[in-house]
């Protein structure tokens, strides 16, 4: 069972100096049939404008993901963590028994496109960490970039969840295998490419069940996609 939303179905703020599409209920945008998928709760579809970004806040109890699409983002927190993330590296914060970070574009000509995901750990309470790693070649291929045990090219997480990017030209693509029961999620970055047959666009999502496979196959030049691999439902 595949179920589509189209990228404008997203909740949508636009605060002047953000401009986020919502994939899951998140802050004042709640859609009671769109709480998450699995353990995995948020994906931010975030751009934030020159030399702004999200000041000094905290978090618990979630394991969170940055990937940037374009520009920069400078990382800070309260374990003396700073660095910035750029295309081709992938950020994860297990945020645990409480941090706090800010994030910001440091350019200040150049808008930061990235995606915000937040997933849900399997144990409350963990310790607190920061991983950051150069993402492997992509190109053509699904390569993973999160993973419980992380590795070369991917940063570790704390749940039972393995997440691939790739970036395909036109009639490349790759088939995806999945144990049964899993469930998997499907988040178009940028281009269009078909799912099973299906066509998705730019922001578009799929919810995932009950699928032995997943066949993407890349219908322009540039198409980029975030694939989910998640634990059974409960």
């Amino acid at each position: 069972m595949i179920t589509l939303r189209h990228a404008q179905e997203r909740g949508h703020a636009n605060h002047g100096w953000l401009d986020s599409w919502h994939s899951f209920s998140f802050a004042d945008y709640f859609d009671p049939a769109h709480m998450g998928w699995g353990p995995l709760r948020v994906i931010n579809d975030d751009t934030v404008a020159p030399g702004e970004g999200f000041p000094t806040h905290g978090h618990r109890d979630m394991e969170i993901i940055s990937y940037v699409l374009d520009g920069a983002l400078e990382h800070r927190d309260s374990l003396g963590t700073g660095s910035v993330i750029r295309p081709g590296e992938v950020q994860r914060m297990s945020a645990g028994r409480g941090i706090l970070h800010s994030e910001y574009n440091p350019s200040r000509t150049e808008p930061a496109h990235f995606l915000q995901i937040w997933i849900e750990p399997a144990v409350r309470g963990l310790a607190p960490g920061y991983e950051q790693v150069a993402l492997p070649a992509r190109t053509g291929r699904l390569a993973l970039v999160a993973s419980p045990q992380g590795g070369a090219g991917a940063v570790r997480v704390h749940q039972d969840v393995r997440v691939y990017a790739g970036r395909f030209a036109a009639g490349q693509g790759e088939t995806l295998n999945l144990l049964p029961g899993r469930l998997a999620y499907v988040h178009v970055a940028r281009g269009r490419l078909t799912l099973n047959g299906l066509v998705l666009g730019p922001g578009d999502g799929a919810r995932i069940g009950a699928e032995p496979e997943l066949e993407l196959a890349a219908l322009e030049d540039g198409a980029e996609v975030l694939v989910f691999d998640l634990p059974p439902a409960d």
